[in-house]
């Protein structure tokens, strides 16, 4: 069995309580995300707050809201948040992001989500992690409608999604009038193949698409220098 908790350099989480552990996606997503100069962020299906809780570390002016559609899920973040040092700047709401849509009145700079995405996958026994991680909760094109909805004029979203999956994503936003901005493929060694893509995009069209590359293990159990660096201010062996 594994730590019911994950301790990171400023912040713990607890996810015993979490259909999806803390792992890699998140811990990417949160380091790699652009969260400067934005006052307002939506971290979208948060799970155990980590996202949100690494938003917090990094601008320390911003509000979040972090929405979870599993209670439990909601719950432990929100402990969480409240044993974290950002506990008066981030809010968890136990909503599906179809329910928060049509009850906010709000705009956000910032949108970040680790979404669910095993569509086509046959579902897990335990219906906590189905949700978790199966995008018929929340499609890649709800993702894109919503998120238009409550952006602001500047708004930016980035998420994490399979790599084999880009350009369905691309599609999806496309159709939103979202503007692809910043993209890096994540290879877990260097003689594998892309894994995982992290996106970001734009309401505004970009002068230019910012494109590079990520290998997460040189050698097993041994972090590449840029996923070390990318990292260094979370994990406590960095």
């Amino acid at each position: 069995m594994g730590n019911k908790y994950f301790k990171f350099k400023q912040f713990t989480v607890f996810h015993d309580k979490c259909a999806m552990k803390v792992g890699t996606d998140g811990v990417l997503l949160g380091a790699w995300t652009n969260f400067d100069d934005y006052k307002s962020i939506l971290d979208v299906g948060t799970g155990s707050g980590l996202i949100a809780l690494m938003a917090a570390q990094r601008n320390n002016l911003a509000i979040i809201t972090a929405i979870e559609i599993d209670e439990d899920a909601a719950l432990q973040a929100q402990e969480n948040v409240e044993n974290s040092p950002f506990k008066d700047r981030i809010t968890v709401l136990p909503l599906s992001f179809q329910e928060f849509v049509s009850s906010t009145t709000g705009k956000f700079d910032l949108i970040v989500s680790n979404p669910p995405f095993f569509s086509n996958s046959l579902p897990s026994p335990d219906f906590k992690r189905t949700d978790a991680r199966h995008a018929d909760t929340l499609t890649l094109s709800e993702l894109f409608e919503l998120s238009k909805k409550i952006l602001s004029n500047n708004g930016v979203f980035s998420l994490i999604y399979p790599f084999s999956e880009r350009e369905n994503i691309v599609s999806a936003a496309k159709k939103e009038d979202f503007y692809l901005s910043r993209e890096t493929s994540v290879f877990p060694t260097p003689s594998g193949s892309p894994k995982r893509i992290l996106l970001e995009f734009s309401v505004d069209k970009p002068e230019n698409v910012f494109r590079n590359q990520l290998v997460i293990e040189t050698n097993r159990h041994i972090y590449s220098s840029e996923f070390g660096e990318l990292t260094k201010d979370f994990y406590l062996y960095l």
